[in-house]
C-alpha cells in the first residue's frame, strides 16, 4: 500500500477550466509539475465546467472520453490537475482501471523523490500519510465490515480498523520524532540569536531561482534545477555583509498555488526558519507572465505560516530572459529599497542586491557613543565585547571610556531594558 510506483511512468493528463476562480489552475505549471516528477505525458484532456461533478469531478461524457484515452495510449496512470475527493478518485479508477492520481498526490510524489535529510523524509512520509489516511477504503473495501455467518463471528477489528490504527501510531512516532528536530533547530536559532547574527530567509514561488541565487551569493552547491520543488530541505550559510557582519541565509522550499495544507503542517519546521527570519528575500521570476499571481500565491502561503508581518526584499530574477531589462535597485518614497533586480544564472546585479540588503539590515541598526565613568567599565564592555559590536574605544583624561558602538536596534532595547536605562545617560550627544 505504501510502495511509490517507479518515476517514468506514461500519464494521461486532466486539466478542467472552471469559471469559479478559486478552483482555477494553470496548465503550464501542471505540466511543468508531472514533468518534475519524471511522468512522460501521452495526453491531455481538458475541459470546461461550472463546478465539480460530485462522481467523477468532470461530466460522465468527459470521464468516459479519459477512460478511452487511457485504453488508446496505453497509459499507466491519470492525473487531475485538481484536488478529487477519495470517492471521486475510486470511481474514476473503477471506470479507468488504472491508477489515477489528483495534484496533491503528485506534489507529494514529487517531495518524496526530492527529500534528502532526514527531517525531509519524515516531513514527507508525514504529509503522505495523512492523505493516504482518508483513501484507506480504497485498497480494503473487501475488508471493510466484519464476515457474519457460522463460525465468521467475532470481536475482532476489521483489517481497515487495523490499517487505520497502525497509520494513527506511525503518524504520533513521526510527530514525535520531528518535535524532537524543532528543538534542536530552535537551540540553532538561539545561539544565532545570542551572537547577534540576523537571519535572511529566501522565499518564494517554486522555480523562481531561490536555489541558482543561493549558490551564487555562498559558493554553496546547492542543487539547484529548472523544474519544480528542486530544494525541498532547507540549508543553511553564513555570509559577510558590509556594514552588517555575518548572517545566516536560508534557503526553502518553493510555494505552489493551492499547496496541499497537510504539506503546510508537514513542513513546520522548516518553514520555521522563514518565521523567525529578521528580513526575507522574495525572490520572483521576472520572466514569468504571471509573476503577479505568483507573488500573492507567496503571501498566502506567508500570511498561513504566520510570516506575513518580517519585512522583505523582493528580488526580481531572471532578467537575462527579458529584453531592455537592467540590474537596478527600486526604491520606495522615503528611498528605502523594495526590489533589486538582478540574475541569479548569469550573476548580473549581486552586487545591488548585497548593497540593498545591507542597506534593510543596516536601518534596524543603531549607533551610539558612549562615555562610561570607571566603575561601569568592566561589565559594559565585556558586554560590547561580547556582543561584537565595539567600532573605537579610547580613554578620556578623566578615565572615561569613550566607545563606539554599532548594533541592531532590538539588541539596544534589550540591553537598555537589563541595565535599567542606565545607558541612556552614557550617549554622547
Amino acid at each position: 500500500m505504501f510502495d511509490r510506483y517507479e518515476s517514468g511512468e506514461r500519464a494521461v493528463l486532466v486539466h478542467i477550466n472552471f469559471t469559479q476562480e478559486g478552483e482555477w489552475e494553470d496548465l503550464n505549471e501542471f505540466e511543468m509539475l508531472v514533468s518534475s516528477a519524471g511522468v512522460s505525458t501521452l495526453q491531455v484532456v481538458t475541459g470546461s465546467r461550472q463546478s465539480p461533478h460530485p462522481k467523477y469531478y468532470v461530466g460522465e461524457g468527459k470521464a468516459q472520453e479519459i477512460a478511452q484515452a487511457v485504453q488508446l495510449t496505453g497509459a499507466e496512470i491519470v492525473i487531475f490537475n485538481h484536488a478529487l475527493s477519495p470517492a471521486q478518485e475510486r470511481n474514476l479508477e473503477q471506470l479507468c482501471k488504472c491508477r489515477v492520481l489528483d495534484r496533491t498526490g503528485l506534489i507529494l510524489d514529487i517531495f518524496a523523490q526530492r527529500a534528502r535529510t532526514h527531517e525531509g523524509k519524515l516531513q514527507v512520509e508525514l504529509a503522505q500519510l495523512r492523505h493516504i489516511s482518508t483513501r484507506l477504503i480504497r485498497g480494503w473495501t473487501h475488508l471493510e465490515r466484519q464476515k457474519g455467518g457460522i463460525g465468521l463471528r467475532g470481536p475482532g477489528e476489521t483489517q481497515l480498523e487495523t490499517d487505520r490504527r497502525l497509520l494513527r501510531d506511525r503518524i504520533k512516532a513521526i510527530l514525535r520524532r520531528l518535535d524532537k528536530v524543532a528543538k534542536q533547530r530552535e537551540q540553532g536559532r538561539r545561539a544565532r540569536n545570542r551572537a547577534e547574527i540576523p537571519t535572511v530567509s529566501l522565499v518564494g514561488y517554486t522555480n523562481a531561482g531561490k536555489s541558482t541565487l543561493f549558490n551564487r551569493i555562498t559558493e554553496a552547491g546547492v542543487y539547484a534545477a529548472d523544474q519544480l520543488f528542486a530544494t525541498l530541505d532547507p540549508t543553511l550559510r553564513k555570509i559577510d555583509l558590509a556594514d552588517v557582519g555575518p548572517a545566516i541565509l536560508a534557503d526553502t522550499v518553493g510555494f505552489i498555488r493551492h499547496l496541499p495544507h497537510d504539506l503546510v503542517a508537514a513542513f513546520k519546521a522548516t518553514l520555521q526558519e522563514t518565521q523567525e527570519a529578521d528580513i526575507l528575500l522574495h525572490v520572483v521570476d521576472a520572466s514569468d507572465e504571471r509573476f503577479r499571481e505568483n507573488i500573492q500565491a507567496v503571501h498566502d502561503v506567508l500570511e498561513e505560516i504566520d510570516a506575513i508581518e518580517i519585512p522583505s526584499l523582493v528580488v526580481m530574477n531572471k532578467i537575462d530572459n527579458l529584453e531592455g531589462q537592467k540590474p537596478r535597485i527600486e526604491r520606495d518614497e522615503e528611498g528605502i529599497p523594495r526590489a533589486v533586480w538582478v540574475s541569479a544564472m548569469e550573476g548580473i546585479g549581486i552586487e545591488l542586491l548585497f548593497e540593498a540588503l545591507t542597506e534593510r539590515l543596516a536601518s534596524q541598526m543603531v549607533q551610539y557613543q558612549l562615555r562610561i565613568p570607571p566603575q561601569f567599565q568592566g561589565r559594559l564592555r565585556s558586554t560590547f565585547f561580547n556582543m561584537k559590536c565595539i567600532q573605537q574605544e579610547e580613554y578620556d583624561e578623566e578615565g572615561n571610556l569613550l566607545i563606539d558602538i554599532r548594533m541592531q536596534q532590538v539588541d539596544w532595547s534589550r540591553l537598555e531594558k537589563r541595565e535599567e536605562a542606565v545607558l541612556r545617560d552614557f550617549i554622547v550627544t
